[in-house]
């Protein structure tokens, strides 16, 4: 008996020790919050039965000779069966969950400029046109397109080009507020949604922009920095007269004004076409 004992109280000890390897993987892999610190006391706990088990293990050697005393050792054996499955559960599923964000980031970012794509903002115009026409929110959209963008690409190269791109759209990103939203819409073009806000809101903000990308370099190289302007167009939703499509057809057209009226400038979709719409 005491044979069978020692083993199942030293088979347990084993397992708990290949659950910290699990363990400390997960912790790893999460960020520094109070979970980090709950996987962290965890470990700490299986530590400690880790010595207990062995604590147990020599100040009973050779003392367990009957088949009731085989209880004990058997509860600490499947203990740390249970210890080391959930351990490596735990972490394939964190894997599992980080390998699904991953693609999930993936399948709505657009690689070049690092903010949201094509597909992702033709859902989520529509979900904010839903709620806009539901309670009646203000949404105003701004389409901004890179000044001369073609020259950039004639006189640097496409990689500069990419750069520059990528500057931008970070920028942008980096000015709106948490719940507006900035999106590739094609080409050297950008879409910025945003909720509850109206025409002037959303004009100033792209005034702002038009100044803030004027003053800043957006790509480093030997004969100096790259700078671009940006044309915008702005528009606001009329949930009484129209859909996403007309809104973002009167934001085009604001936007191509913009560049026939001399480019680094905002124009807004006029009185004329918030009628038509």
């Amino acid at each position: 008996m005491s044979i069978l004992a020692n083993f199942l109280v030293f088979c347990g000890a084993w397992l708990l020790l290949l659950a910290l390897r699990p363990l400390d993987q997960l912790r790893r892999r999460l960020p520094d919050t109070s979970c980090r610190t709950a996987w962290m006391f965890l470990s700490i706990m299986v530590a400690l039965f880790l010595c207990g088990y062995l604590v147990y293990g020599w100040l009973f050697w050779n003392a367990n000779n009957h088949w009731s005393c085989i209880v004990v050792p058997t509860i600490f054996f499947f203990g740390a069966v249970f210890v080391l499955v959930v351990c490596t559960l735990s972490a394939k599923t964190a894997n599992d969950v980080r390998r699904l964000c991953h693609l999930e980031h993936e399948n709505v970012t657009d690689a070049l400029m690092g903010i949201y794509n094509r597909r992702y903002m033709d859902k989520c115009l529509r979900e904010e046109a839903e709620k806009a026409k539901r309670y009646g929110l203000e949404l105003s959209v701004l389409l901004i397109d890179v000044d001369h963008f073609k020259d950039i690409n004639d006189t640097y190269g496409h990689a500069i080009g990419d750069q520059v791109l990528h500057s931008l759209g970070q920028l942008i990103q980096g000015s709106v507020r948490d719940f507006d939203r900035v999106f590739r819409y094609g080409g050297e073009e950008i879409v910025v949604l945003l909720p509850y806000t109206n025409l002037n809101g959303a004009r100033i903000l792209g005034e702002r922009l038009c100044g803030w990308v004027a003053e800043r370099s957006l790509c480093q190289i030997d004969r100096g920095q790259v700078q671009v302007t940006i044309s915008v167009g702005v528009s606001t939703f009329n949930a009484d007269k129209e859909d996403m499509g007309i809104l973002m057809s009167r934001a085009d057209a604001a936007m191509y004004r913009a560049k026939e009226n001399g480019r680094n400038r905002v124009e807004c979709a006029n009185a004329i076409e918030e009628t038509d719409g």
